[in-house]
């Protein structure tokens, strides 16, 4: 028996197991839209959600050079995934699930 796998919209590998999640935007009903962001997981630590950093480069015009940044970002996780520390993710931005989620992962990268 297989799921139907709703189409998210943007071109990402769907997950291969199911789950009964009402907020993963692949087998419930939570749309996604915005920003698309990679990144590395970082904690596993609460229940269904992950948090994310991400590195990038800032450029300051005083010094003419560039400086390293970290945001950190909490993600829904849905159970189709299955994530460990230090997994690449691509997550996408989608409704208010909590407080300080705002984020749900769409793909988990190789």
């Amino acid at each position: 028996m297989t799921a139907k796998i709703r189409d998210i919209g943007i071109d990402v590998v769907p997950p291969t197991s199911e789950c009964s999640d009402p907020d993963c935007p692949f087998h419930g009903s939570l749309s996604v839209r915005g920003q698309v962001i990679d990144g590395t997981v970082t904690t596993v630590k609460m229940d269904k959600t992950v948090v994310v950093e991400r590195k990038y480069l800032k450029y300051q015009n005083k010094y003419e050079r560039y400086e390293k940044r970290t945001g950190k970002y909490a993600a829904h996780a849905p159970p189709c995934f299955v994530l460990k520390a230090g997994d690449k993710v691509r997550i996408m931005e989608c409704r208010p699930i909590s407080k300080t989620v705002s984020f749900v992962v769409v793909e988990k990268r190789e």
